[in-house]
């Protein structure tokens, strides 16, 4: 019976966790913990804002903080920058030590084993599942009928983006980009609410550009709308409690949404509102939202943008959106963020994903042991993991199930290495394929869709791709010689030096 009861303590009322409200608490936690610098002086949000952000943000150690600018030429509101801008700061945003504890709950929410036991468990086995389906259904969103984001609302004309700081980030940008978006618009099948970050080019006062790439779910509801020619409404909220925004990044798929996601990273519902002339619900603590729609047909040139792969990408054609109210925070903070040649923010936002979303490779892939994204690479250009090799031609069928999955389909480079190798190690995984790989027998090439910025291929989003299998081989992969082995010190004459070093200060 105690068992029974154990198994059944979700019912219960348990205190969840605190979580960060608002962006204001997270400003309040970095400043406790030494990693934001308040800007005092006058400075411009036309490039001057985007220097200095690129600087510190290329600092290392203790000299990369967030930033924020308290001063903005032009504008009565605060610029955050840099926020989420190093590991430190990444885990502090979504409250945790390391990022792998957040993968780690993933895991043991989605495990098979713990989901759907066997035809042979018992009812107590059946029972123990419970708490594990309970765990979602307690971060679905909550809606309120009154929240801050709507302290001030602005319809007609009274919508200005003019009064917002947005920034003009580079010399050649076509102009300034709303640059931390969280665009939500509604599925017009499944009626779920996505939340992706899309780039937004500020046309006027009252229009923007909505990027919406062809891969993004974004783009694909637009597609939807369009075929009808029915008119998309949009809201785009800006700024608000960590867990969203990064949420709004994350390669989510479209059955599960970004709201009760944030919810699970938070351990806590985040609150909702209903718009004010959208039928769209957006986070209560946004700092920001602006309301509209995007009209189907209606294109306009967008660009160029120095984006996070370190160049310029090019102009070209994107939906509009039309923006219908502006409201907002009492003195709202308006959080900015900068892409060019890496490491910049989205460095840290993009390996907080390597981490979290590994165990849902893992369940389609379970032969991966571990994932890495270099920075380099931008996050779909190399992917390199490391496998237990069970049988011949493993790594190149792990090349191919990781062009199979998701997102992943737009790796440029996928490297497979051995159990034993350390992939977060670059010069190990250098010196690996260096030395591992034959090019004719372990090198496959061929070509698929690649992501929109890549501008290497010969067609937009569609080119060349190279796998390397550069694990050990065997006679049945056609290595007739011995393999041979590393040369190591033995573990004997280690630990003796290792003990003189310390006595002796070698």
């Amino acid at each position: 019976m105690e068992f029974l009861i154990a198994n059944l303590r979700w019912f219960r009322y348990n205190p969840i966790p605190m979580a960060y409200d608002t962006l204001r608490d997270f400003i309040a936690v970095l400043e406790k913990n030494n990693e934001l610098v308040r800007v005092k002086a006058e400075v411009d949000a036309d490039l001057e804002i985007a220097q200095i952000t690129d600087r510190v943000s290329k600092e290392k150690g203790a000299a990369n903080k967030a930033l924020l600018f308290e001063r903005v030429i032009g504008s009565a509101f605060p610029v955050l920058t840099n926020a989420f801008g190093s590991m430190k700061r990444i885990c502090l945003a979504l409250e945790v030590e390391s990022l792998d504890e957040i993968g780690q709950r993933i895991k043991e929410l989605v495990d098979p084993t713990n989901l759907f036991p066997g035809p042979g468990a018992g009812i107590l086995d059946k029972l123990g599942v419970l708490p594990k389906l309970a765990e979602l259904a307690k971060f679905f969103p909550k809606t309120v009928k009154k929240a801050p984001c709507q302290d001030v609302v602005l319809t007609g004309d009274h919508v200005d983006l003019s009064k917002i700081p947005v920034l003009k980030c580079w010399p050649a940008d076509g102009g300034r980009f709303i640059t931390l978006p969280m665009v939500c618009s509604i599925d017009p099948l499944t009626k779920i609410t996505n939340v992706g970050m899309y780039r937004m080019q500020v046309f006027d006062h009252q229009t923007t550009g909505m990027h919406w790439h062809k891969h993004k779910d974004g783009a694909r509801q637009y597609q939807q709308y369009e075929a009808s020619s029915r008119r998309m409404e949009v809201a785009v909220a800006i700024g608000g409690d960590p867990s969203i925004i990064y949420s709004a990044t994350a390669p989510l798929p479209p059955a599960i949404g970004e709201f009760i996601f944030a919810g699970f990273l938070r351990k806590k519902p985040l609150e909702v509102v209903q718009c004010k002339t959208v039928d769209i619900r957006v986070p209560a603590e946004a700092e920001f939202v602006l309301e509209g729609f995007v009209d189907p047909h209606e294109r306009r040139v967008e660009g160029p943008f120095g984006d996070h792969t370190g160049y310029y990408s090019e102009a070209d054609e994107y939906p509009v959106f039309h923006i219908t109210a502006i409201t907002h925070r009492r003195n709202a903070i308006y959080p900015a963020t900068l892409v060019g040649r890496p490491p910049q923010e989205d460095a840290y936002l993009g390996k907080a994903t390597e981490r979290i979303f590994l165990p849902l490779l893992q369940m389609v892939a379970p032969d991966i042991l571990d994932m890495d994204m270099p920075v380099e690479g931008v996050f779909h250009n190399n992917v390199i993991v490391r496998i237990k090799k069970r049988y011949p031609g493993h790594g190149k069928k792990v090349i191919n199930t990781i062009w199979g999955t998701g997102m992943l389909m737009l790796s440029k480079f996928v490297i497979v290495c051995d159990e034993d190798v350390n992939i977060h190690d670059y010069s190990e995984v250098t010196w690996k394929v260096m030395n591992h790989v034959d090019p004719q027998r372990d090198v496959i090439i061929t070509d698929g869709p690649l992501d929109i910025l890549d501008h290497s291929c010969p067609q937009i989003g569609f080119g060349g791709k190279m796998g390397i299998d550069a694990t050990r081989k065997g006679p049945g992969e056609g290595f007739t010689r011995s393999w041979p082995d590393e040369i190591k010190m033995s573990p004997k004459v280690q630990a003796l030096v290792e003990k003189r070093w310390k006595e002796y200060g070698f």
